[in-house]
């Protein structure tokens, strides 16, 4: 009997991967960029049609900007095997999960929201038992990722569901709903469904649909009324066909809605339900605001090329775009601080051409100072109000654009922020812009919600000018200053924020709060801001209406939605004052927090949800943790997302090993990452070598792990990447322990490395105990015994004490290096490095080396699973590189995300120093100088 393993076949905001077991797994790798030239017909047929995808649903319903997606998926196996079956979901990072369960066999098993620290503890158990366990990930721009995966008897089926809700927040005059639908298989029954429903009436609805085509174009059917809105696409099987008698699959984008609502009083609209109500507040036809912005423009030497081009490109655009009232600075930074003025100009015609002059002239430099760029852009507006050289009632703002850490002047995240909020001073916005993946974003998030703003990372793409074009867009109209939405004191304690710095027009302001016995049919609101020449004033009364006889048939919809978007704004903004409260106020702030999320089922950062399959008689207890990380989240290892966004690499928990139970269920929950439209770039190869020596290659692809070890005397230099492109070299060089008992094995580790890239004149050298840099013959060296930030022009380095060295080569490598530090009286062991390889795939195809010659890839076959030496882990057979050989299901340690203990990483162990799979054998790798580069 037979298996194979046939990749992602459906994707469509779920993808279903199958896998009959238990003998045979072959691995498909594309590791030739020309087939991606060859149509759906002439490529290798790898579908199973023994998995029939009999039904994939998306029902998402919105009331009053409250959506609610419930994503189902019905798989059934016809082979005479168990199968594997992945259920994957991108959903939108504003969204909190609330339910997900599985029905298998007749059976339900649903999850349960827990509080992060217990369900850590279950996940732990998990992996330790050899099961898998995972998290949910940002994965994108707007997205992020769920996956699970379940093991289906013979002739059996399994439906998947999950149920999400995100309120839409209205931007530049308009809400969105997107569904992402990539199948990458056909469908039996394939239905998306999108119901909206607003009180205040729909002012219009459109649908944009990135993989329609002319023949698909009649399938979305779209009805809108007064109130009420539907919107339907179902295409049948021979409709999903990219031709007549293809497997392919036409449907591969994503389904997008906006509309709008009608908004007829100033008062805004305020909905009660049930005891809770919610006020949208957008008031039309008022006049803007003159405003008063800094833009703080970083030029250091990781913004030249593309970077510094759009940003060049963008702040034209936007300089174009300025009210003629507004004033406006230009604060360019790297490790010094340059003015285009020294105080604010009136955007003139005049003043608007000689910015943009100015602006062609901005060129990449140095280092990083984002505290005396900021600090001075504060100086310039308080100036201005101090010298009444602007408008009374003008909001200020800084809009500070930057890629990297602060690297020049001070460099402490936390006293940047302690300094900027202290010289705001509460009277001016902080909007911040993180460009690429290499930033802090988020000690740019903390800093922005500090002072009223709001951060926003600019993804690196073609379209990069035109996001920070958008992004000025939403900030670009303030309408009203100091918003104040008053209701009766009695619901203090239960509203969410309703005082806001400003209002911009296209946006919205949301407020919900929990009425009392005495107010449930009626209450007082007033409203109060400041215009430019004079106060803005409305009251009125808001009244319960009959939503129910309205709209009966939807009863889930009307009987709690507002209970439900009471308690997300209130989780949201609980959650956004952990970052201004004293300690003690942080504690009651999450404590509350957590109590919401638990009692609505939300997975949100501080819970996780569980799900648990009970022990049976042929298998153990299996565990699913699925927990929401926000970006640039520091846990357990602080560049786990840069590291996950950059290579693609899947966060896994331990796999169990093959099982040839039917009913055994296993979870797996990871990060992918998309390019910037539809998410279609491929995971790439992460290698990495530590411990003992242990390699590990790892094939996002396939969800699985290659290994092997190297043994050899202390003092060894070894090759690990050589790429004669580029130019660039990575040696290592092994170090053993301080003794070894009689009759024990020699363990060795890696102690010193040594990096060249010739064509960018630099030389690193990284021992234990200090890190030696060259960048064209000039030469720094560092210890590890402090933090520290160092920007080049060509290669940036980030020390984080007696932890880890993060270096970025220009245009070329990122990796981390990892210190271990050993308690030194130990009898036996010594400090020792390791070395993981972030963004390999960017190197040339003629890269080798022990790790080089695995970056694009690696084609394997394992067949006849059979019991090992040891019962826990199973021998196999693998074809590799023309050669047969016996390898072992086992696991090494990954340093990653768990510094202390590591994790284990379930992968096909390769015996012999890697022979068979390595090209050669091991002396072939052997050099005579850490930095020979032939």
């Amino acid at each position: 009997m037979s298996t194979v393993w046939l990749g992602l076949l459906v994707c469509v905001c779920v993808c279903l991967r199958v896998t009959a077991q238990p003998s045979l797994t072959t691995f498909f790798l594309d590791n030739d960029d020309d087939d991606d030239d060859q149509t759906e017909e002439e490529k290798p047929n790898l579908r199973s049609h023994e998995i029939e995808m009999q039904k994939v649903t998306i029902d998402c319903k919105v009331v009053s900007r409250f959506a609610q997606t419930i994503m189902t998926s019905t798989a059934l196996n016809k082979a005479n095997v168990s199968q594997e079956v992945f259920f994957e979901v991108e959903l939108p990072k504003t969204a909190f999960i609330t339910n997900f369960s599985m029905e298998i066999d007749g059976k339900t098993y649903v999850g349960e929201v827990k509080e992060k620290e217990k369900a850590k503890e279950e996940y732990e158990t998990a992996v330790s038992s050899g099961h898998t366990a995972g998290l949910v990930k940002a994965s994108g721009r707007k997205m992020e990722k769920f996956s699970v995966s379940v093991n289906i008897a013979a002739n059996n089926s399994v439906t998947f569901t999950l149920t999400y809700e995100e309120l839409l927040q209205r931007r530049l005059g308009k809400y969105e709903l997107m569904i992402r639908v990539k199948p990458k298989q056909l469908v039996q029954h394939f239905e998306i469904v999108a119901t909206v429903y607003e009180p205040q009436g729909i002012t219009f609805l459109d649908t944009n649909v990135t993989f329609i085509t002319n023949d698909l174009l009649p399938l979305v059917e779209k009805t809108v009324t007064d109130k009420k809105a539907r919107v339907s696409f179902t295409p049948t099987l021979d409709q999903q066909r990219k031709c007549p008698g293809c497997d392919g699959t036409l449907i591969d984008g994503d389904f997008i809605i906006t509309y709008d609502v009608k908004r007829e009083e100033d008062l805004g609209d305020i909905q009660i339900v049930n005891g809770y109500f919610v006020h949208f507040f957008a008031p039309s036809d008022l006049q803007q605001l003159p405003k008063n912005v800094v833009f703080v423009i970083d030029r250091s030497g990781s913004m030249e090329g593309r970077k510094m081009t759009q940003t060049r490109e963008a702040l034209l655009t936007i300089l174009d775009d300025l009210y003629e009232e507004d004033h406006f600075g230009l604060v360019i930074f790297d490790d010094e601080i340059e003015t285009w003025r020294p105080s604010l100009s009136k955007a003139t015609k005049e003043n608007i051409k000689e910015a943009k002059q100015y602006v062609r002239h901005i060129r990449a430099r140095h280092m990083t100072d984002i505290n005396g760029a900021v600090l001075h852009a504060v100086d310039m507006l308080s100036t201005a109000k101090r010298n009444s050289s602007v408008p009374d009632n003008s909001p200020s703002m800084i809009i500070l654009l930057t890629d990297g850490d602060p690297t020049a002047g001070e460099m402490n995240p936390s006293v940047i922020q302690q300094n900027v909020r202290i010289a705001t001073g509460g009277n001016m916005s902080l909007f911040c812009l993180g460009f690429g993946f290499d930033v802090h974003y988020g000690f740019l998030d903390v800093m922005a919600n500090q002072n009223d703003g709001l951060a926003r990372r600019i993804y690196e793409a073609s379209d990069a000018a035109l996001q920070l074009q958008g992004f000025y867009k939403e900030v670009a109209s303030p309408l009203l200053l100091d918003v104040n939405l008053h209701y009766p004191d009695s619901m203090e304690n239960s509203l969410t924020t309703n005082q806001f710095r400003q209002f911009f027009g296209g946006s919205e302001i949301v407020v919900a709060g929990r009425l009392n016995d005495s107010q449930a049919d009626m209450f007082l609101v007033d409203v109060s801001a400041q215009m430019l020449g004079e106060p803005f004033m409305v009251q009125g009364r808001a009244h319960a209406k009959e939503w129910v006889a309205m709209f009966p048939e939807q009863e889930y919809i009307f009987g709690d939605f507002i209970e439900h978007l009471w308690a997300y704004l209130t989780i949201q903004q609980l959650l956004n004052k952990q970052d201004k409260c004293t300690p003690q106020e942080c504690e009651n702030v999450t404590a509350e927090a957590l109590e919401l999320s638990l009692k609505y089922n939300f997975v949100t950062p501080l819970t996780s949800m569980v799900v648990t399959k009970p022990e049976t008689n042929t298998t153990s207890e299996d565990t699913l943790i699925a927990d929401k990380l926000t970006e640039d989240q520091r846990l357990d290892f602080p560049d786990l997302l840069q590291l996950q966004t950059h290579s693609g690499l899947i966060a896994m928990g331990s796999r169990a090993p093959l099982s040839t139970g039917s009913a055994s269920v296993h979870y797996f929950l990871h990060n992918s990452v998309h390019s910037s439209h539809l998410g279609m770039a491929k995971k790439k190869v992460m290698s990495l070598v530590d411990g003992d020596p242990h390699f590990i290659i790892e094939l996002p692809d396939r969800n699985e792990a290659l290994c092997f070890n190297t043994d050899d005397k202390p003092g060894t230099i070894f090759n690990l990447v050589k790429d004669p492109v580029s130019g660039l070299m990575v040696n290592g060089k092994t170090i053993g322990d301080k003794k070894v008992e009689p009759g024990n094995k020699q363990h060795t580790y890696f102690g010193q490395f040594g990096i060249v890239h010739e064509k960018l004149g630099i030389r690193l050298m990284v021992t234990t105990q200090k890190i030696i840099v060259s960048e064209h013959d000039k030469e720094e060296q560092f210890d590890w015994s402090q933090t520290s930030n160092i920007k080049g022009v060509n290669m940036d380095l980030q020390v984080t004490k007696d932890y880890r060295l993060t270096v970025t080569l220009k245009d070329t490598l990122k990796f981390i290096i990892i210190l271990h530090k050993v308690w030194k009286m130990h009898p036996y062991h010594q400090d020792y490095l390791g070395f993981y390889i972030l963004n390999s795939h960017i190197l040339s195809k003629r890269v080798h080396g022990l790790l080089g010659q695995f970056f694009h890839g690696v084609t394997f076959e394992v067949s006849d699973v059979f019991q090992g030496k040891d019962p826990d882990k199973p021998d196999a057979t693998m074809f590799v590189k023309g050669h047969n050989l016996i390898v072992t299901r086992g696991w090494q340690r990954d340093f990653r995300k768990y510094m202390k203990k590591g994790e284990n990483v379930p992968c096909w162990f390769i015996h012999n120093n890697g022979t068979g799979l390595i090209d050669g054998v091991l002396g072939d790798y052997v050099l005579s100088d850490l930095f020979t580069t032939v």
